[in-house]
């Protein structure tokens, strides 16, 4: 057990509002900050690049912040089920990852099959995303 479980809840509360007044007060003006410098310093692929990270970080926190209603609403509980939760990970990744173990219900099932819709094997192709959006920063980097 390391020291953030042991945390007391007033203080991981305390915490958590912290972090969300300075990301609601910060944000919008690190956002356009990025937007105008990378527009005008670097090229277009690099704000491509910045969007996706942003996705991707705006979706590891929807991991974490939805992880119950997620579980409950898209998963059958079983021995291989993983789980929503992990804030390193992307909703699409655990969804592809219940889809290999056959752990979806009907409803999980179609938010994967509009995913397909959107983007070809997405939530297969998001378990690796983290190798690929490496290797779009070293490309982008390059140039």
């Amino acid at each position: 057990m390391n020291q953030i479980d042991r945390m007391p809840l007033w203080k991981s509360f305390l915490l958590f509002c912290i972090a969300m007044i300075l990301f609601f007060t910060t944000a919008p003006f690190g956002f356009l900050y990025a937007v105008i410098r990378q527009t005008f310093v670097k090229s277009v692929n690099s704000l491509s690049l910045y969007f996706l990270e942003l996705a991707l970080a705006l979706d590891n926190a929807g991991n974490v912040l939805m992880q119950h209603v997620l579980n409950d609403a898209l998963l059958i509980k079983n021995e291989r089920t993983y789980l929503f939760g992990n804030k390193m990970e992307t909703i699409s990744s655990v969804i592809g990852k219940n889809l290999l173990t056959h752990t979806l219900n009907p409803m999980g099932l179609a938010l994967n099959a509009f995913l397909h819709w959107l983007d070809k094997d997405h939530s297969l192709n998001s378990i690796n995303y983290e190798v690929r959006l490496w290797k779009a920063k070293q490309a982008a980097n390059k140039l």
